[in-house]
């Protein structure tokens, strides 16, 4: 089953992949597609932002399209970034690494006890006949004070772990793809896919 990522984002492609890929499912970007748009994200949960993309993409290809929202939320912040984690900072000149500094720079003044957040991702997949399968992800952790680790992207830095007693950029790539928020999605993604007669692995 061919289903369009609507991402720009190869390291997606590379992580849902890993998942998806025991699912049956041949995942392509949308870009391997001639497809290059940009969908506005308007929605105020991880839920509605991961819809509006995937069925933007599904009109755009034809072809059963699946997107990911995800962010990370930190409690001492009300849940921020949030849904704006990929837009921290509103600013066109920050790249990850100047969103995660900007990060730290807010949380400086917090209290270690009270440094906990989220990794959230909600999956969403729309097919053009009309049929909407979402599952929400979540791992629980604490924001460190300075970046660890090399792998990973994003946030992964300075997100601290403590079942593994690591950050997720100390993970590798098989125990990210056990523990990590959008893997959690994926596998309870992969059951609502099973319930609805798509995958029978």
């Amino acid at each position: 089953m061919k289903v369009v990522l609507a991402s720009k984002n190869p390291h997606k492609l590379v992580e849902i992949s890993r998942i998806t890929e025991k699912f049956g499912i041949e995942l392509v970007l949308q870009s391997q597609l001639g497809v290059d748009i940009d969908v506005e994200e308007t929605g105020t949960t991880f839920e509605e932002n991961s819809f509006l993309k995937a069925s933007a993409v599904m009109q755009a290809t034809g072809l059963p399209a699946l997107a990911d929202d995800s962010g990370i939320a930190v409690d001492a912040l009300n849940g921020e970034p949030g849904i704006y984690s990929a837009r921290y900072g509103f600013d066109p000149h920050l790249d990850d690494w100047g969103r995660l500094l900007l990060l730290l720079e807010n949380t400086r003044q917090v209290p270690d006890a009270l440094r906990q957040a989220q990794f959230v991702c909600v999956i969403t997949m729309v097919t053009p006949q009309g049929q909407v399968i979402q599952a929400r992800g979540e791992a629980h952790g604490m924001l460190l004070r300075e970046p660890v680790g090399d792998n990973g992207f994003g946030y992964d830095p300075i997100f601290y772990y403590p079942p593994l007693g690591k950050s997720f950029a100390q993970l590798s790539p098989e125990e990210k793809n056990r523990v990590s928020h959008r893997a959690l999605a994926l596998e309870a993604f992969y059951r609502k896919m099973k319930e609805a007669g798509y995958a029978d692995k």
